[in-house]
């Protein structure tokens, strides 16, 4: 059967494409493709710390693999309830994500921004780049509002997050909460950028002058080795 992985972020630029093909047998799981995957790209410093994720959901390695599934490889992060979840290109503001969650039975907003800042890791960060996996952050995004549901009544929440480039100073991430009271307020928020960075897979890259990083991953080819061909 032949499959067709997505790839984002250090992966996607290490192997110069957005996706490859690759053919493997009937009844291969994710250890086969990942055993494929390494032995096809040996210089790639990727299989021990992505995960593999099968129509939107991280899987383990046993996890038997069909024609038709929708695969990604996941890079490690940058650290069914109602509500609004957007992955967008578009500028961010806290009132994009207030007007969604706003409500007369709820006596407190609580909005986190979360912007490029110039100083990181000892260096002077130019900009921003974000990388994202849409339909899978979208599905882990919803999994957050349902655990911040079940563990504050947050009913509504709205979480909105940049990819491309992020000057300094603009909004990479910005999340509502509206609840009874602030103190519930304050918790879900935090948790939700915590959280955000342990499951969702959207990517950053610091980039300076001379260079750049995904941030949390080490990917790369050795430069000495011939570039890959056969990627789709």
């Amino acid at each position: 059967m032949q499959l067709s992985v997505r790839l984002f972020a250090s992966v996607r630029e290490a192997l110069g494409a957005n996706s490859l093909s690759i053919d493997l047998p009937d009844g291969a799981t994710v250890a086969t493709l990942t055993r494929e995957i390494q032995a096809r790209y040996p210089d790639l410093r990727v299989i021990p710390e992505t995960r593999v994720s099968v129509n939107y959901e991280y899987v383990d390695s046993d996890h038997p693999l069909k024609e038709g599934d929708e695969l990604a490889l996941i890079p490690p992060v940058s650290g069914g309830s109602g509500g609004f979840f957007e992955i967008t290109d578009h500028p961010l503001t806290a009132e994009s994500v207030i007007s969604h969650v706003e409500h007369p039975e709820c006596g407190a907003v609580t909005v986190f921004l979360g912007t490029a800042r110039r100083m990181s890791r000892g260096r002077e960060v130019e900009y921003l780049e974000y990388d994202a996996y849409p339909e899978m952050a979208i599905v882990k995004l919803r999994l957050i509002a349902d655990e911040m549901r079940e563990r504050w009544g947050a009913d509504r929440v709205a979480i909105r997050h940049r990819t491309g480039r992020i000057e300094l100073g603009e909004a990479s991430v910005a999340i509502a909460v509206a609840t009874e009271h602030r103190a519930e307020g304050f918790a879900a928020c935090k948790y939700a950028i915590d959280r955000l960075k342990e499951i969702v897979p959207i990517w950053k890259k610091e980039v300076w002058v001379g260079g750049g990083e995904w941030i949390g991953w080490d990917c790369a080819v050795d430069p000495m080795s011939p570039s890959p061909q056969t990627v789709a």
